[in-house]
């Protein structure tokens, strides 16, 4: 009995110390694994920050470069015909998309698809004036109707995506 009461004696505060050293430890590990994933998110952020910034200033620059008053005074000429100026307009902001598309990767799905939107309206309003001119039109014709078609319009659908993207930027900064 003597034997195992020396044991003890021994063993129990061998035990105390073994399992407050051993938390002690962990806790350590744990706030040093913390703090490093809070120094990598925080220079994660460093890094994404300017890109996302970025992209969001292309795409601010494609739309205001479909936005049909740029688009006209870019691609127009004073002797193409209607067909021929719609066919530039859709091409240019064809192009100008494409050029653009990789900044989706930057941007949020919601500002994403307000841009989208923004140029299936420009191409269904250029579609749509088209449809209403005989063949022959001229394309000054064609950019006059363009003209009046967005002053009757409240906002312009790449306005409307530039505001869009001007408030989600507000929030990113």
């Amino acid at each position: 009995m003597d034997t195992l009461s020396d044991i003890l004696k021994i063993t129990l505060p061998a035990l105390i110390v073994f399992f407050t050293a051993w938390a002690l430890l962990r806790n350590m590990i744990k706030n040093d694994q913390d703090k490093r994933r809070q120094e990598l998110i925080l220079q994660n952020s460093r890094t994404v920050t300017p890109i996302k910034l970025q992209a969001y200033e292309r795409i601010v620059l494609f739309l205001e470069r479909i936005s049909l008053e740029s688009l006209l005074v870019r691609v127009s000429t004073h002797d193409m015909t209607a067909p021929q100026l719609h066919s530039a307009l859709l091409n240019a902001i064809r192009s100008e998309f494409e050029h653009n598309l990789s900044q989706q990767i930057y941007m949020s799905q919601q500002a994403w698809a307000v841009v989208k939107n923004a140029r299936s309206n420009m191409i269904k309003i250029i579609n749509s004036e088209v449809e209403k001119l005989p063949p022959d039109s001229t394309g000054l014709l064609l950019s006059k109707r363009l003209l009046e078609k967005i002053m009757d319009l409240d906002i312009e659908p790449t306005r409307a995506a530039i505001d869009y993207v001007k408030n989600e930027v507000s929030g990113i900064i």
